[in-house]
Order: structure tokens, then C-alpha cells, then sequence
């Protein structure tokens, strides 16, 4: 009789499960069923200071897509755009076509439930402007959850008021404008190694760029973070690989990857690596920084010696010198930020770097203009700028077009956004000038593909024009401030984005005048064509081919952890002719 009574037990919690999450189901759809009804909340704009009367709600406006069920919300709504892109491209393409209904708001408000709560889809700058600027939303509780096999613990991009407020002052250091030019000349090292790696491949067919970039931004990051000489370009590292295995099985929307059940034991156990290893090179810093003393000067300039002198000044009543090591907490959170730091400092940079390449090589007249700058910059001899750059790093700050370059190529291919989470008594005002609310039970998910390409915000918005970023405010060329956040703006904008920017200048400036590089897509797909086995054939004859480009682009983002050009950008590479 006990396996009656085990199986009795067993039906009573699946049915209580499958209960709850019927009701809670319920619960949520009726609320969303309800905006509906009533045209989602469109109040005429008035004073934020006053809080709308709900009888007063005008009807008109609906931002919200057709075809919401209560069984699906709107999950079948978002898989008919994603079947209009590839299967392994970013669905943030998806959202940005559906944005294109939503023209006359900017903003509209997406059922994801119960993979996420109801979102309000944001892509106009002034609604934007008042979700991360004017009230400075809180991060979503989905921020943090995404986060957490990435950083193992709250980070900068999921910590929210006071704490997030002290972790941001002790880093802040680290990433100053100073501390970076600081370290141009590590940056210079390292690139020097990947230009040597790049004329090593000339001739010898198609690479993946993206993995070789990949491997010069985590080198750079390591040291900058941790003061550590990875040698990554070279050789494996722990670290490295032990991130690249959580990212491998870490997304952010693909079903096939969030149902592995593999994927909590592997980013587990990775993930106790990097922190075993941070915790080790936190010690190491910990007993430099107390030989150094808290109030002399440090030769490290490293981010991690740098919060460190900034905690040893914030606990200068309690007595350091006495402690053998560092305080756990500290050192628990301080880790977490440091995998954020090798996670973000590593992912975006690697794959715009990629792209700054892929648009030079579709624009000639403006490789021609970056080249012409260099000359100017750095004299005729290309072989002279990295001694150059080290001795005087603030000759990056005399590069105005390769800087446009680079904006431009952000533009375009976008880094993620960002998700917000609302608040009691909180509206949005969209583009009709009608006050969406955005309580505590909604969230917005700022979609910087579709902000970027706003062709109200961006004039001629589908071209690369470089030049928007040189003109003046009398241009209509000229960006909207609000408009323009690869790095978001605002109080939480990217810690790290002046690191950014050396990285890829230096990169430019270091190579662009000697190699040239194209994509190889076009070998790429007819290589994989001939070695494309039976399975594979058979379900194309059934399905047809897959769709390949995204809007005619076949380098699109796709989602690999982050967004990287898919395939890892197969390309050539050729010397320039030396004129």
C-alpha cells in the first residue's frame, strides 16, 4: 500500500502545482485583458505629480498587438516574427519588425508571461528618457535571475539603490577616464599580438575574426580588471574557459538552450572556477595593497587595486593592517562584479570590433578617411603609432573620425538593452502624448535595435553615415542625445564604456592601414552546403532552405550568450599595397 500512498502524495502536489499555476496564469491575464478592454491606460499628458483617475482613461490608443490569447499572451504573436528571421539570429530582430506597428506610439506593451512578466517594448527617446533618466527604474527582478550564472551574485547590472550606489563609487575608479588612459599601453600590447595574428593568416583562407577578437578582449580585460598576464591570445586560460562554458549554454529567449538540464550543473560548476580563481587574485592584490599602505600611492592601476584603495579609504577607522585577509563579503561581491567585468568587458567589445571591420570593408571611402587620418594622426609609418600611443595615449582623443566610425557601426548592431522595472503611481508618456501606466506589475525593455533605426530620431536611418557624429546641432544629421545609448545613459550608464572606446580605436589605428579584411560568408555557406549531411538534406526538401540574412545582412547578430555576428564572422584577410 505505500506506493499508493506515494503516488497519492505525488498527484496531490502535481495537481496543487498545476493549480497555482493555472490561477496565477489567470490572475496575470486578467490584468492584461482588462488593459485591453479599457485601451491600455491612454490619459491625455497633465502633471506626473497628479495620479490619473482610472474612470478618467481614455480608450483610443491601444499599443498593444493583436492576436493576445489568454493561454498564450502574446508568445504566438513574437514566433510568427521570429519566423521571419533566422533561426539562430537575435529575437531582438523580431521585436524591432514588430516595433515598426507601433510608429505612432513608440512604445507597446508585449504578454510574455510566464517566461516574463508583461513588458512594455520602448523605442522612442523621450519615453526612454523618462524610464532610465527623469525616474531611474529600478533593474527588473529578471535582470538579476539572467544575471546570476554570469556574475554568481548581484552585480552593477542587477543591484538597484543604495547598493548599487556604493558598489558603482568603489569602481568608479577603476574605469575613470585617467585610470583607462592609464592602461592604453597594456591595450597596445595586446593588440600588437592580434595585428601579428591577423598578417599570420593572410593567405591561408577563411578564420572565425569573432574568436580572435574574442580572445584579445578577454586578454585585455584580465589585465586591466585583475592586473593579471593571461597571455589568452596564446594559450587557454581558466578563467576564460570556465566563462566561455557558462556563456555556451546561457540565453536569453532560445527555448533549446534555457531547457537543458545540464545547463545549472555546468554554469554551477564553472562558475565555483572563476570564483575559486577571483577570490585567489583578490588575496593577492589585498596583501599588495596593505604592504602599499591606504594613503600612499599604487604602481597597480589595475580595477580591482583601485575599489580596494577606495574600501581601505572608506574603512580607514578600522585597521586593515591587522586582517590577514580580506573581508568575505566584500570579497563575495567583489567577485561577482569582477565576472560581470569579464563577461561585459569581453562580449561586447569582441563582437564591435568585429562589425567596425565588416562595415570598413562595405564603405572603402571611409576606410580611405580613417587611413588618412592615422597618416595625420600618426605619421606615414604605421609601424610607428604603437610606440607613439603608449608614450602619448591622449592622441586617441585627436581621432574624431575613427571615433564616428565606431559610434556609427554601434548604431547599426546595437549591444542589448536594458529592462526596468516600474512603480506605484508611475506613467510614461508615448509619442501621442498619452500617460501609459507603469506600476509595480509591468516592466520595459528598452530595444536598442529599434531605438538605433528610429527613422523619427534617425534621419536616413538603414545608411552608415559616420558623419552624423561630426556635424554640428544645426544638421539634420545631428543625433538626438536620448536617442543614442549603446552603453545606456544616465545614472546606470556602462561603467566600462571609455574602455570600449580605447579598445577599438587602438585596434583601428593598429591595423586598418595594413590588413585589409572582408567577410567569407559566401565559402562559408557553400563549404557547409558540400559537407551537409543526409538528415540535413532531408529537411530541407521538407521545410526549405533557412532564411540566411536579416534585412539583406548576412553578418546579423545572433544570440551566443551575447550578440556576436553569427558563425563568428568566417573572413579573409590581405595586406595593403604599399603605395
Amino acid at each position: 500500500m505505500a506506493w499508493l500512498t506515494l503516488a497519492s502524495t505525488i498527484g496531490a502536489v502535481l495537481a496543487t502545482t498545476v493549480g497555482y499555476i493555472v490561477q496565477a496564469t489567470f490572475r496575470h491575464r486578467l490584468k492584461i485583458y482588462k488593459l485591453r478592454k479599457q485601451g491600455i491606460a491612454s490619459l491625455k499628458t497633465q502633471s506626473h505629480a497628479s495620479i490619473p483617475d482610472v474612470n478618467d482613461l481614455l480608450t483610443s490608443v491601444k499599443p498593444m498587438p493583436e492576436g493576445w490569447s489568454w493561454v498564450f499572451g502574446h508568445l504566438l504573436v513574437l514566433q510568427k516574427y521570429v519566423d521571419g528571421i533566422p533561426p539562430d539570429a537575435a529575437v531582438a530582430f523580431a521585436m524591432r519588425d514588430l516595433s515598426r506597428e507601433f510608429a505612432d506610439t513608440e512604445l507597446f506593451l508585449m504578454d510574455f508571461w510566464p517566461v516574463y512578466p508583461a513588458l512594455y517594448t520602448c523605442f522612442g527617446p523621450e519615453a526612454i528618457h523618462e524610464i532610465c533618466v527623469k525616474y531611474n527604474l529600478p533593474k527588473t527582478e529578471q535582470a538579476s535571475k539572467f544575471m546570476h550564472p554570469v556574475a554568481g551574485g548581484p552585480s552593477l547590472l542587477s543591484m538597484n539603490g543604495s547598493q548599487w550606489k556604493y558598489w558603482r563609487s568603489l569602481f568608479n575608479p577603476g574605469f575613470s577616464s585617467g585610470a583607462m588612459l592609464d592602461n592604453v599601453p597594456h591595450i597596445v600590447d595586446s593588440v600588437l599580438v592580434f595585428r601579428q595574428k591577423l598578417f599570420d593568416m593572410v593567405g591561408k583562407g577563411f578564420f572565425s575574426l569573432d574568436e580572435m577578437t574574442t580572445r584579445l578582449t578577454m586578454e585585455i580585460i584580465l589585465k586591466i580588471s585583475l592586473d593579471h598576464d593571461s597571455n589568452y591570445q596564446q594559450s587557454d586560460h581558466v578563467l576564460a574557459t570556465a566563462l566561455g562554458r557558462i556563456i555556451a549554454v546561457h540565453s536569453f529567449w532560445n527555448p533549446f538552450i534555457l531547457m537543458n538540464p545540464l545547463r545549472p550543473i555546468i554554469q554551477n560548476y564553472n562558475g565555483r572556477i572563476m570564483d575559486r580563481y577571483i577570490r585567489g587574485e583578490l588575496d593577492k592584490r589585498f596583501q599588495e595593497a596593505k604592504l602599499e599602505g591606504t594613503g600612499g600611492s599604487t604602481s597597480n592601476k589595475s580595477v580591482i587595486a583601485l575599489a580596494l584603495k577606495a574600501y581601505f579609504k572608506e574603512k580607514a577607522d578600522t585597521d586593515i593592517q591587522k586582517q590577514d585577509r580580506i573581508d568575505p563579503v566584500f570579497a563575495q561581491y567583489a567577485t561577482s562584479q569582477i565576472r560581470v567585468f569579464l563577461f561585459a568587458g569581453n562580449d561586447t567589445t569582441a563582437s564591435m570590433m568585429v562589425y567596425v571591420y565588416h562595415r570598413l570593408s562595405k564603405h572603402p571611402k571611409w576606410l580611405s578617411k580613417l587611413r588618412q587620418e592615422h597618416d595625420e594622426v600618426f605619421g606615414n609609418t604605421p609601424a610607428d603609432a604603437a610606440d607613439l600611443i603608449k608614450e602619448s595615449p591622449s592622441l586617441l582623443n585627436k581621432c574624431p573620425l575613427t571615433l564616428a566610425v565606431i559610434k556609427e557601426t554601434m548604431r547599426l548592431h546595437a549591444p542589448a538593452g536594458t529592462m526596468r522595472w516600474g512603480a506605484p503611481g508611475t506613467f510614461i508618456t508615448d509619442l501621442q502624448g498619452n500617460l501609459q501606466p507603469m506600476d509595480d506589475t509591468v516592466g520595459a525593455n528598452i530595444l536598442h535595435q529599434a531605438l538605433h533605426l528610429n527613422p523619427r530620431a534617425w534621419p536616413r536611418a538603414e545608411e552608415f553615415l559616420p558623419e552624423r557624429f561630426l556635424v554640428g546641432p544645426e544638421d539634420p544629421l545631428y543625433p538626438v542625445d536620448a536617442a543614442y545609448r549603446p552603453f545606456e545613459a544616465g545614472p546606470r550608464n556602462c561603467i566600462g564604456q571609455t574602455l570600449v572606446w580605447n579598445e577599438l580605436k587602438v585596434a583601428a589605428i593598429l591595423t586598418c592601414r595594413e590588413l585589409e579584411i572582408r567577410d567569407a560568408y559566401a565559402d562559408f555557406d557553400a563549404k557547409r552546403e558540400r559537407e551537409m549531411g543526409w538528415f540535413a538534406r532531408v529537411k530541407r526538401r521538407l521545410f526549405g532552405a533557412p532564411i540566411r540574412t536579416v534585412h539583406g545582412d548576412r553578418a546579423y547578430q545572433s544570440d551566443s550568450g551575447g550578440l556576436h555576428p553569427v558563425n563568428g564572422y568566417p573572413c579573409y584577410v590581405s595586406r595593403v599595397e604599399a603605395n
